[in-house]
């Protein structure tokens, strides 16, 4: 059937609005400057998906002194004409993309860079940063009032970053809901040792330096990574589970040490492949290193880092976010209970496996302790905020509402649901909303009224 010649020219009109409207839909745009966390909301960065970091770092303990070399392979999620990068007070020198050089400008936190042509939408892309200068540490009240990221031990570096101090030390997509693997080469002075995520895959001296490659295959989240440099001795071996294990104790802890870390640890990482699902990494371990100053230890992804020699509960604690956190993480940090209540929960059930007290014995410990007038009740622990997203409500009645459903829908399915959450969100991201839907399904129970009252009231709730 033929058109008339107006029905034509209103086709092509037609035709050419729809061209416009795909052509402008189809413009490259800048990334966002975040990822829209409500607790930090210039972390992470929008328009791409990082898959990989090679970070190459040469550190000086003498003069504290970092100098990098970070390239980030990404993938465009959108037709880009810009992106940004996270970055705290280091200076950058020079920027790349796909080996060609790109402009750049600062603001604050965020590195903006425009490459020399637009980056469509899907196509992979890699983009260098070299840097340099001193690391700050953050402070302030989000980590027990600690200094945390970057922090200066007498003979080395002591780095861990949870939440937001990652971007201290290298440039990046620091949050982690945009999780990748990394590669990470050290040179440090000869005769230190430096830690990081994965597999040692080399060291070897040339002068007066070390040189140490690390790789973690795993997708990891930007605050677990670290760099950990000092004086260690070190001990390998493997789990009676057969996962390999790698524990670097600084010396001068490991003399007054009542805890055998690698013993404890060996066999938490084998137990809890037992209850939690298999063990997520290819390695696992500890860095032990004098750092009074930091007062506190962190999940760092295959090795936990401990700032000083930490006793059996905690061993266990950071072994359990190995599951709960590195290789399930939050998808926003005021989930944070999804790492924090998961981990001491673990506590109890290691206390439970040793025959020591019972979860149900240690609920009420902490239950029957705190009376109702007490501040702890009154943190919302599905939502804490920023600078009290540590708070001992998060850990202690996170751990609660678990022992809490673990009662209300018996031990077969609560043992159920904690490997299927670990398999279902395996080196992803969740919220606490896809927690209940799982216990909902595998219980077949409405538990809306159940997390309702323990995460999101503020109170003592009755039993």
């Amino acid at each position: 059937m033929a058109l008339s010649r107006s029905a034509r020219w209103g086709a092509l009109a037609t035709a050419a609005a729809s061209f416009l409207v795909i052509s402008a839909s189809s413009a490259p745009t800048p990334g966002a400057d975040g990822i829209g966390d409500v607790y930090f909301p210039q972390l992470g960065n929008g328009g791409f998906d990082a898959r990989h970091y090679d970070l190459a770092l040469a550190y000086d303990p003498g003069t504290d002194r970092l100098d990098g070399r970070t390239t980030i392979t990404a993938r465009a999620t959108q037709n880009l004409s810009s992106f940004d990068l996270d970055l705290q007070k280091l200076e950058v020198s020079r920027v790349e993309v796909d080996g060609r050089k790109a402009k750049f400008t600062r603001s604050g936190d965020e590195i903006r860079i425009t490459p020399r042509g637009a980056v469509r939408k899907g196509r992979t892309f890699e983009v260098t940063v070299t840097y340099g200068g001193v690391p700050e540490p953050l402070g302030g009240p989000i980590v027990f009032g600690s200094d945390y990221g970057w922090m200066k031990t007498a003979d080395g570096v002591f780095v861990a970053c949870e939440p937001n101090a990652a971007s201290t030390w290298f440039p990046s997509s620091d949050h982690p809901s945009d999780k990748a693997a990394y590669d990470i080469r050290i040179k440090a002075p000869r005769g230190l040792t430096a830690v990081s995520n994965g597999r040692l895959v080399s060291t070897y001296d040339k002068g007066a330096s070390t040189y140490t490659h690390w790789r973690e295959t795993k997708p990891m989240a930007t605050y677990l990574a670290t760099a950990t440099i000092g004086k260690f001795d070190v001990r390998t071996g493997t789990t009676p589970g057969g996962t390999p294990i790698y524990v670097a104790i600084d010396p001068v802890l490991a003399n007054g040490n009542d805890v055998d870390v690698y013993g404890v640890t060996a066999e938490a990482t084998d137990y809890w492949s037992q209850v939690f699902g298999p063990y997520p990494f290819e390695e696992t371990g500890a860095i032990v290193d004098d750092m009074p100053q930091a007062g506190f230890s962190l999940e760092v992804q295959s090795k936990p880092a401990y700032s000083a020699v930490r006793n059996e509960s905690t061993i266990v604690h950071e072994l359990a976010h190995q599951w709960f956190g590195d290789s399930v993480s939050v998808a926003h940090w005021k989930d944070i209970w999804l790492n924090e209540g998961f981990a001491t929960y673990a506590q109890w059930l290691w206390a439970e496996h040793r025959g020591t007290r019972s979860a149900h014995d240690s609920f009420l410990a902490g239950y029957d302790s705190r009376p109702a007038a007490n501040a702890f009740w009154q943190t919302v622990v599905g939502d804490p905020q920023r600078d009290t997203m540590f708070a001992s409500a998060v850990y202690q009645r996170g751990a609660m509402t678990l022992q809490v459903l673990r009662e209300r829908i018996g031990d077969k399915a609560f043992f159920k649901l904690l490997p299927a959450w670990t398999e279902l969100h395996r080196y992803g991201n969740a919220d606490t909303d896809d927690f209940v839907r799982l216990a909902e399904r595998i219980s077949g129970r409405q538990l809306d009224d159940l997390f309702r009252t323990w995460l999101f009231t503020p109170g003592k709730p009755s039993l």
